[in-house]
């Protein structure tokens, strides 16, 4: 077998990831013919098929699972290598990707990239938000250098930087008679008001939906919403609570803008934050750096 190149290894997780030809010719931006062509050069090369092809789609053969694991490997290490040797050239500048959720957002640049850019200002950043589950595939696909995200599940595919617990907290306007217990459970919150939650796939939600399915009650917002943002606007418009950590709402507690109190369920006073990174990945110094202060400087990770 020839040395697969990283031309024919970008377009072959390209594949992979998109879930078709079609789809990955158009995030590429070049012919679907290209893209099948460089495929079944690929699988010429190994001498297997690398894709079960259906009606939907492409799904991954063994033959294949194994080259994405190797594709990965040499894209990461093109990476690693790159910044090494722009070391050697006395070139400083490298780049992060990192994803976060909504409620980490200024946490991460209040307390971390302000400080951080400060002490390396070559340093540059891609910066997006997503849900737990999309922090987590970002994470384990190679997408993004540092995810950040709220109670996920366990994934061998990722290593953990720093977790530290973060409870979920009840979320209400001042004056609200559930803010004066010193806790509470969520069944006496659902209970009790019309509330808003994120959509599914945050890590805030898959806790509040399985908590309350253990007490036998279904979960029915008035809203629901991708957005933290509206969440707090929710609350302080006077709509109903809803359910976040405390690092998430921390200016508006500040200007008494809203109240917490922790929840006594034990799976939510549990819940805590996660910086990861890919397991078995040869970070490049740049994410070493980055993921080292993040731990060390964001609130969230402060015990």
């Amino acid at each position: 077998m020839e040395t697969l190149d990283a031309k024919a290894l970008r377009i072959f997780i390209a594949v992979v990831r998109c879930g078709s030809i079609r789809s990955a010719a158009e995030h590429l931006g070049v012919a679907a013919s290209v893209v099948s062509r460089q495929i079944a050069d690929t699988e010429k090369n190994v001498g297997l098929p690398l894709f079960n092809r259906t009606s939907r789609g492409v799904g991954l053969t063994d033959a294949g699972g194994l080259v994405l694991d190797h594709a990965q490997r040499v894209i990461e290490d093109s990476g690693l290598l790159s910044e090494q040797l722009n070391q050697l050239r006395g070139v400083q500048q490298a780049r992060v990707r990192v994803c976060c959720g909504e409620g980490f957002l200024g946490d991460l640049i209040e307390h971390g990239l302000k400080s951080f850019a400060n002490v390396y200002p070559s340093v540059s950043y891609n910066l997006t938000l997503g849900s737990t589950d999309k922090v987590q595939e970002d994470v384990a696909n190679g997408d993004v250098d540092i995810g950040i995200a709220y109670n996920p599940v366990i994934d061998t595919r990722i290593r953990s930087l720093a977790i530290s617990r973060q409870p979920l907290c009840l979320v209400a306007a001042p004056g609200h008679p559930l803010l004066l217990e010193q806790s509470v459970s969520l069944e006496a919150c659902l209970e009790a008001s019309p509330y808003a939650l994120l959509t599914k796939g945050h890590g805030v939600t898959q806790l509040v939906s399985r908590t309350a399915a253990d007490v036998g009650l279904a979960v029915a917002p008035m809203l629901e919403t991708p957005s933290i943002d509206v969440l707090r606007r929710f609350v302080m418009a006077g709509l109903g609570i809803t359910f976040l950590p405390r690092f998430a709402v921390t200016t508006e507690i500040t200007r008494s803008a809203l109240g917490v109190v922790e929840l006594s369920d034990p799976l939510l006073a549990q819940a805590s934050a996660y910086l990861m990174v890919k397991a078995r990945r040869r970070l490049p110094i740049s994410v070493e750096r980055l993921g080292s202060f993040l731990a060390f400087e964001m609130t969230a990770f402060q015990q």
